[in-house]
């Protein structure tokens, strides 16, 4: 029992992101009515960085194992949180919500192919079904027709693309240095460091703001992002990625648009359409396909 509670704890844990980054829109819109989009990123990874290092000090588990590996996540900083966040906010704001979570079905893609020129990942004819049958049921439930890739939205398209980029290969190449220094401590040290330029541009951005004026249910917006939206997901999903393959944890991203569209039939009385209940089963086996463990049939 012991050993099959270990073995489905890194999807239970890679659902919960997705639950997590799938609300975050609905309360993120909230915060941005006041928050300028940068401002808001700087607030989620400030605050989530000073929260990993009371909790670090407090388990006493801070410095990491070799000094190299202080290197190595301020580069992975940059692909798992400055540029990540950045890009998306800023290309989110510059092209429509449909073209953005469209070009979020290449995420598995890039961290696939990335993982296999590493040779952190075995390019198995299952696992690429799976992403191919899940990315089906995103696209679906999206309907592309509704994404408008003009000239006046290609740089924020463009951006998306980079954003995505940035995540794949984060996923792909962190799974060693996260598993070797274990997931709090590795987070903590990559918010650090994405905190050394994201915190001084939001501060920079936020200098219009009356800060009086922000009404109580906004405050709570801002630290729903803040925890729920930025903490939470980006801790689980380490802890996942040492457990799991790098394109796993990336395909179930693919979640976060059924969590959204359920969010709205939920709390803004959205109703069930069919394409909604085909995508929904696309998605689940995609999942099912990237995540079961085939035993190769002996002869």
């Amino acid at each position: 029992m012991a050993d099959k509670e270990r073995s489905i704890a890194p999807y239970l844990a890679l659902i919960g992101v997705q639950l997590s980054f799938g609300s975050f829109p609905v309360f993120g819109k909230i915060a941005l009515t006041v928050i300028p989009p940068v401002g808001l990123v700087g607030f989620r990874v400030g605050l989530t960085a000073l929260i990993f290092v009371i909790v670090q000090s407090f388990r006493r588990r801070f410095w990491l194992k070799d000094r190299i590996d202080y290197v190595k996540l301020f580069g992975i900083s940059f692909l798992a949180v400055t540029f990540n966040q950045l890009l998306f906010t800023t290309g989110l704001s510059l092209t429509k919500a449909s073209n953005a979570s469209l070009i979020s079905v290449t995420i598995p893609i890039f961290a696939l192919t990335a993982g296999y020129l590493l040779g952190t990942e075995m390019l198995r004819p299952i696992k690429v079904l799976g992403i191919i049958v899940a990315c089906t049921g995103v696209i679906l439930l999206i309907d592309p027709r509704n994404a408008s890739f003009s000239s006046q939205t290609t740089l924020g398209d463009l951006l998306v693309v980079a954003n995505s980029f940035c995540y794949g290969i984060y996923v792909a190449i962190s799974k060693s240095i996260v598993t070797r220094n274990g997931a709090f401590r590795s987070i903590m040290w990559i918010f650090i460091f994405a905190a050394i330029f994201c915190v001084p541009l939001g501060l920079y951005s936020l200098r219009t703001v009356d800060f009086a004026s922000i009404q109580p249910d906004i405050w709570e917006a801002i630290l729903y992002t803040a925890l729920i939206g930025t903490l939470v997901p980006y801790f689980l999903n380490a802890w996942a990625l040492a457990r799991v393959d790098p394109s796993t944890v990336a395909v179930f991203v693919y979640l976060q648009p059924v969590v959204g569209f359920m969010l709205a039939v939920l709390f803004l009385g959205e109703h069930v359409a069919l394409n909604f209940i085909a995508a929904a089963l696309l998605v689940f086996a995609g999942l099912y396909l990237v995540t079961k463990k085939f035993t190769p049939i002996e002869t």
